[in-house]
Order: C-alpha cells, then sequence, then structure tokens
C-alpha cells in the first residue's frame, strides 16, 4: 500500500513545529494537506532535529508511519541538504535523517523557503496591509511578478519571489541578506550603529537591529538619547537590569502602552525594518508585493502602520517606484508550517511520477 502520511515542521531558534499530514486531503480552503497531529517544542531543549522527531512519535503515542515525503523548514542556510543553524547548535543532514527515519525524500529547506511556500495557503484575513500598491491584472496562465518576503523572528530572513511560468506561481530563492551590513542613514541611526559596534565589533549586521532579540540593543540606544528628558517604566528599567528572557516583549508592550523611551526605540525599530524591506523589494524588483512574515511583525502592528512605510519608501528617485509595490504583514505563524507540508506533497506527487 502506497504511504500517504507527510511529516514536515518548522524549525526556528526559539521553537519547533511539527507535524503529520494526510497527503490527500485537504485543509479546509487551504491549498495544503490537512494535518492529523500536529506540537509544538522549545528547540533548545533539544540536540537536533532527530530528537525532536522522535518526541513528537513518542507524544502521538505510535509508532512511526510509513512516511510519503517529509520537509523541514530550518532558520539557517541549507547548502546540499545540510544546514548549521545559526541559533541553535544543530548540524543537521537531510540524506542522514531521511535514512534514520526511513524516509526515501527527506529535504531541509531554508525557513524563509517554507514561508514562502506558505503564502498560497493563507486567507485574506490572515494578511494585514501595510500598503495597497499597485496589483496588476495578468493574464490566466501567466506567473505573478516577482516579490520577496522578509521576516523578522529570532533572526532576519529573506527569500525572493521568482516568477515560475510552469506553475503560474513563485519559487522561493532564499537569501541570507540578514547578515548584510547595516547601513545607518540618519543621526539616531549612526548612533545606534555606533552602540551596536562597540557590542558587535566585528560586524554590525542588519539583524543585530531588525530581530527580536535586537530589540533591547535598540532600546538601550533609545534610553542612552532620551534618558535625561524622560524617565522610562521602573518595571522596565528592572526588566533591562536583570536582562529579563521576555524583554522584547514588554519593551513592545510598553510602546504601545504609551511609555515614551519604549516608543521611540520601537518607532526606530520599525522605520529601520521598512528601510531594510524597501532594500529588499528594489534587489528583487518586487513589484508583485513585499510580504513581511516572522513573529515580530504582528505584536507590533500599530507601529508598523505609523513608521513602516515612510522609509520603505523613502528611495530618493525611486520613491514613486516603491509607493506602488504592495506590502502585506503575514498574520499566520502557521505559515512555514504549512508551506513545508505543501513542498513535502509535492514532493511526493513528483516522486510517483518518476516511479510511473
Amino acid at each position: 500500500m502506497t504511504a500517504n502520511v507527510l511529516l514536515a515542521g518548522d524549525v526556528g531558534g526559539t521553537k519547533t513545529h511539527i507535524g503529520l499530514f494526510d497527503a490527500h486531503a485537504a485543509d479546509d480552503a487551504r491549498d495544503a494537506p490537512r494535518p492529523l497531529e500536529r506540537r509544538t517544542y522549545v528547540s533548545a531543549d533539544f540536540d537536533g532535529l532527530a530528537s525532536v522527531i522522535e518526541r513528537f512519535f513518542a507524544d502521538v503515542g505510535s509508532a512511526p508511519p510509513a512516511l510519503a515525503s517529509a520537509c523541514f523548514g530550518v532558520a539557517g542556510p541549507v547548502v546540499g541538504g545540510k544546514v548549521e543553524t545559526p541559533n541553535l547548535p544543530w548540524h543537521l543532514d537531510a540524506g542522514a535523517l531521511g535514512a534514520r527515519f526511513g524516509v526515501e525524500r527527506f529535504e531541509l529547506v531554508n525557513d524563509l523557503v517554507a514561508n514562502a511556500e506558505g503564502i498560497a495557503a493563507l486567507r485574506d484575513d490572515e494578511l494585514h496591509t501595510l500598503n495597497e500598491g499597485v496589483v496588476r491584472p495578468r493574464a490566466k496562465g501567466t506567473p505573478p511578478e516577482p516579490g520577496a518576503l522578509i521576516s523578522a523572528g529570532t533572526g532576519l530572513g529573506m527569500a525572493l519571489l521568482v516568477p515560475d511560468q510552469a506553475s503560474g506561481g513563485w519559487i522561493p530563492m532564499p537569501s541570507e541578506g540578514g547578515h548584510a551590513d547595516f547601513a545607518p542613514q540618519t543621526r539616531h541611526e549612526q548612533g545606534l550603529w555606533q552602540l551596536l559596534s562597540h557590542r558587535f565589533p566585528d560586524h554590525v549586521s542588519v539583524e543585530r537591529v531588525v530581530s527580536g532579540p535586537a530589540i533591547p540593543h535598540v532600546y538601550a540606544y533609545a534610553y542612552s538619547a532620551m534618558s535625561d528628558h524622560v524617565r522610562s517604566k521602573p518595571a522596565l528599567d528592572a526588566a533591562m537590569a536583570a536582562c529579563a528572557e521576555d524583554l522584547p516583549r514588554q519593551i513592545s508592550a510598553a510602546a504601545l502602552d504609551g511609555d515614551q523611551i519604549a516608543k521611540f526605540a520601537m518607532k526606530l525599530f520599525s522605520s529601520i525594518y521598512g528601510a531594510v524591506a524597501g532594500n529588499l523589494a528594489l534587489t528583487a524588483m518586487a513589484t508583485g508585493g513585499v510580504y513581511v512574515g516572522g513573529g515580530v511583525a504582528p505584536k507590533i502592528l500599530p507601529l508598523l502602520d505609523q513608521h513602516f512605510m515612510e522609509s520603505f519608501t523613502r528611495k530618493g528617485r525611486f520613491q514613486e517606484f516603491m509607493q506602488a509595490i504592495p506590502v502585506r504583514v503575514v498574520l499566520n505563524s502557521d505559515a512555514a508550517f504549512y508551506g513545508a507540508a505543501r513542498r513535502a506533497l509535492r514532493a511526493m506527487i513528483a516522486q510517483g511520477s518518476e516511479a510511473g
């Protein structure tokens, strides 16, 4: 009997989402297979993906089924089916994982590739529009215009969305643009760069400024720039002094609650996020749209609504070009989870075609 169960998931620096999917059943109205079982684990509690998979099978209470294919999105550069995760001490090998779990087609892809694959599975109410832009009509059977995806979470991921004539959709091309140089443009951005250059003397990357762990760095600069004039909330001062684990969340929440220093910090963060996304849009010629994924954006939507697009479009002679680009925030944190499942399903179908 042909196996019809897929194994797929999303490996992040903070959490790993994993599930079994029915290859022959759709999930509601989504263009994705239906989940049969799913779990979420703290990534740092494990020494690698194999351990997570074994724990998952133990938790669902059944022996591992015969799997048709498997795919995991991983936060890190995947080369030749292998990846060393930058935010976890994991060394993953798709071939070794496939052999261990008896899966002929076991694929590791960059997490932004999985995210991009999952965009097609999103409903309209799972996207928040920052800029309507200009959506040009396209003839039936033709692919969309080029797009881009940027995602701030534990790190900063990027992907280019390349039109594919054969499928009528996009081919996601992974990028490690989050590790490119941070290029400050304003006085405050220059001040932030100076602070970061002391903390990270080897290289100040964009990820050091735009990611969840970067938020306390931005707040530290904002505090140094404003503390002579205004005071932050005592609870936030205590959290900073204690290097609280949930400090990014506390700073974001304080900004939305009106704390002046936190508000200034998150305005600076949102503005730089927009500028970096705009640079990616120019690189990709993303006239088909830019998608903002990751765990940070949905938590700070009011701040992005106010500050993101101004810096996104501030590209000199290309300002009008930038204003025409649609920009949307991905609200569903399961985008990469479903994207990995869609990719595993395609691998299963391809395998069947080759066998036939």
